[in-house]
Parts: C-alpha cells; structure tokens; sequence
C-alpha cells in the first residue's frame, strides 16, 4: 500500500509540473505583437516542452504591471517601454516595475506613418495640419514612438488634428473609415494587411534620416534609429527602399519564472529561427546571437546562463 500511495504521489506531482501553464501576455490580435507571441509560444510548446496561454490584452500598458506582479509570465515589449517601465518614468512615473527582466532580443520593428497610396502626403513634414491617430491609452509608450517619427519632419503634437484612439488596432479602423489622414503600425503586421486592401493600397512615408532629424528623433527615443527596409513579400506599404524608424522588439518576463524554464526559452528561440520564420515571416529579421545585447533592463539569471554557455554577447 506504502509503494502504491508513493507511486500515486509522484505521479501527481509530475501531472502538476506538465501541466504548468505560463501566461503570456500580449497585445490585441492583428498586432505583430499578438503574432510575435504565438509564434515563440508555438516553439516553446515544441521545442522546450514548455506550454503557455497567449492572453491578449489592449496594449503594453496593461500587460507589463501583470508581468511585474506575478499574474502573468512572459510578454513582448518595445525597447521604450521596457526603459520606461524598470526606470519608472513616462507613464510609469511612480510606479517602477522592478520585477521585470529581459529574456532575449527578438528583432527590430520598423515603424512610420502610413497614408493611402494615391495620398499627396509625400512626406512627414506634410503631416502638419493632418489627422494623425494619437493618445494610445493603452498603449501609452505608442504616442512617444509617434511623436519620435513626427520630429524627424520638424512636426510636433501641436502642428498635428489628434485623434485620440486607445491603440493601434482602432487607429487602423479609424483610418479604413476615413477618420484620419495617416496610420500607424509596425510594418509587417497582420492588420496592416488588412488595411492594405480595404482601402486599395497604403504607402509608409519616408523617415529622414540627417543629423538634425536623427537628434530630433534620439530626444524622444534614445535607442531608435533609422535604417533602409526593402521591399518583401512580408511586407505591405513599400513602393520601393524606404528609410523607417527601427526600435528592437524584447521578449520579458517576471523575476519569478523559474531559472531553467527561462533557460529552455531562450535555447528553444535561439535554436529554432526556421519554426519561428515559419509562424511569422517578420522573424527573418531574427538574429539569434543578437538575443543577449546591451538592453536598459536586467537579463534574466536563466537567459544568461544559456547565453554565457554560448559565449555570445554581452549586456546589464
């Protein structure tokens, strides 16, 4: 009977630790960020053995206080709004979120404003006097990135028609209706797909990129730069090489994840570029030995030992 209950114990334990869920929280469906999450989650499932729940939610703002308290696990974030976080400023001021740590770099995000194809919008300085989507109350660090784009044409808020909309999901809709004059999304992006051939084609403005642009952007956003993107069958809105704004995307997670399910993440990621890519294309710009790199927040103990262990980069 002892061996029987024994043996019942100890399989009742291993049930329980299988069957550990991680949350994941993300951005709203149709965001890269949603897609971005799926596709590591898909990897982690089969390549880690590691199973998680994707829990999308209206933005950043909301996820990053649930990953920082413990409720959920693992997310995506914009390097800003990691900085912002763990610093407690911006939209965090007063309220640092010290339990966030970094697991691994995923890829840059190219962003500017978009407008219809046949729009005689040809450049960000044109922005002045238009309808830009604006706000972003909840995805607050969105309006910084906006704002950051918009400085490189010497335009500001207040050149600007705001309208005011939660996220980018509802700027996407508002600018199918009409409402606004240019868009904006990340490039790559499920939605801006959509967008794309709702309204008959969509065209992502050039960001400049000259000594005074690059200061004027760098102000807002530190660790932004400008690069050329070209055209790809991931991508919609480039008529041509177009100069973006470029921010890097981070997988993070709560100090309380355990070392050696952070450790199977990073290694699952780092080893399986082909799956992720095959999830989403965006992850062409994936570049694991870039996943452990100078970030303004602490790497988790788990992802530096995996990344120690492949003698590869070298960060806070």
């Amino acid at each position: 009977m002892k061996r029987i209950f024994v043996f019942i114990a100890v399989t009742c334990l291993s049930f329980g630790a299988q069957a550990q869920v991680l949350g994941f929280g993300s951005a709203p469906q149709g965001t890269i960020g949603y897609n971005m999450s799926s596709a590591i989650a898909k990897v982690m499932a089969e390549s880690a053995n590691i199973q998680s729940r994707v829990q999308p939610y209206s933005g950043s703002s909301a996820v990053l206080p649930l990953l920082n308290s413990g409720e959920l696990d693992l997310a995506v974030a914009n390097v800003l709004e990691i900085q912002e976080a763990v610093d407690g400023t911006g939209p965090y001021t007063g309220r640092k979120q010290s339990n966030l740590r970094v697991l691994g770099v995923i890829f840059p995000l190219y962003s500017s404003m978009f407008v219809r194809k046949d729009s005689p919008i040809k450049s960000i300085a044109d922005l002045k006097g238009k309808r830009v989507p604006y706000g972003f109350s909840a995805q607050v660090t969105l309006q910084r990135i906006v704002e950051a784009i918009l400085a490189t044409g010497g335009v500001t808020g207040k050149d600007i028609s705001p309208v005011l909309v939660p996220n980018v999901i509802r700027g996407a809709d508002d600018f199918i209706d009409g409402k606004i004059d240019a868009g904006f999304f990340a490039l790559g992006a499920g939605k801006v797909t959509e967008v794309d051939k709702t309204v008959g084609g969509i065209r992502y403005l050039p960001v400049p990129d000259d000594a005074k642009s690059l200061e004027a952007m760098k102000k807002i956003m530190p660790y932004s730069y400008v690069t050329l993107v070209n055209p790809s069958p991931a991508f919609v809105g480039l008529d041509g090489p177009t100069k973006l704004m470029g921010y890097d995307y981070l997988v993070v997670v709560g100090s309380h994840v355990k070392d050696q399910d952070v450790y199977r993440i990073a290694k699952a990621m780092f080893e399986n570029k082909p799956k992720l890519v095959e999830s989403l294309r965006a992850f062409g710009g994936f570049n694991p030995m870039n996943m452990h790199k100078a970030m303004p927040a602490t790497f988790h103990a788990g992802a530096l030992k995996f990344y120690q262990e492949k003698g590869i980069g070298a960060a806070k």
